[in-house]
């Protein structure tokens, strides 16, 4: 049995694209992202800067809220940015990494959140583009997850191209996807998936040269999870699921 679930998969390996010394930001309806800029802060040695949508730099939050846009998020804090500040970091090419959602992704890092089906007549008009069609193309690094592994959100044609650019990875209850030569490839699956239902479950075509079983989660990592959501409340309104 593996040592994940689908929640610490996520969450845990979004904290691994967090790099020593670099700028991190966390968006509007975040919660697994904020979760993982958390605990990359208690699992990991070394030290970078955590901006969140909240407006915090480095916060120390007294509570761990449901919304990534608490203003607890911003207590004790070294400073306050407005959203034009996360905007003008990312333009002038000083945002490391971005956490930023996306309804679909294609194999091309691309993303949208615009609409599901025609534009003139969709089935489902989602919220816009918002600040991530200002910061996937200008950050250095963008990071997406989706809490379902499937053809319809992982495809190979989008029904609207919101934003496209700095998308460097993808993480799902099964699979971590980083960008190599502008498309996306494998780098590890889940230890209860396989690389046959990683496939299956994909609609666009990928390289997976080099992927294994992602390696389990250290005793760090797991500690400081267990400690951000001790009630596992996260993790029950994540409802996120293998299969």
């Amino acid at each position: 049995m593996s040592e994940w679930s689908p929640f610490s998969y996520v969450v845990t390996n979004l904290a691994r694209f967090v790099r020593p010394n670099e700028i991190t930001f966390s968006g509007v309806n975040s919660a697994l992202p904020m979760l993982a800029c958390l605990l990359a802060k208690r699992a990991y040695t070394f030290a970078f800067t955590y901006i969140n949508v909240a407006g915090g730099v480095d916060p120390s939050p007294s509570m761990v809220p449901i919304s990534s846009s608490d203003p607890v998020l911003a207590e004790g804090s070294r400073s306050i940015f407005a959203n034009e500040d996360f905007y003008d970091l990312c333009t002038r090419g000083q945002m490391d990494l971005c956490f930023l959602g996306a309804a679909q992704i294609d194999g091309l890092g691309r993303t949208n959140v615009s609409c599901i089906g025609d534009w003139h007549a969709p089935k489902v008009r989602l919220p816009g583009g918002g600040g991530g069609a200002v910061m996937l193309p200008t950050a250095r690094r963008a990071v997406t997850w989706r809490t379902e592994h499937s053809r319809r959100t992982l495809v190979e044609t989008l029904d609207f191209v919101t934003a496209s650019g700095g998308m460097h990875g993808v993480v799902t209850p099964i699979a971590v996807f980083t960008k190599r030569d502008g498309r996306l490839v494998l780098a590890s699956w889940h230890p209860e998936a396989s690389l046959d239902e990683v496939r299956d479950r994909t609609g666009f075509r990928f390289e997976a040269d080099g992927a294994a079983p992602t390696p389990p989660p250290t005793p760090a990592e797991a500690e400081a999870l267990a400690a951000l959501d001790p009630d596992a409340r996260f993790e029950r309104d994540a409802a996120i699921r293998l299969r």
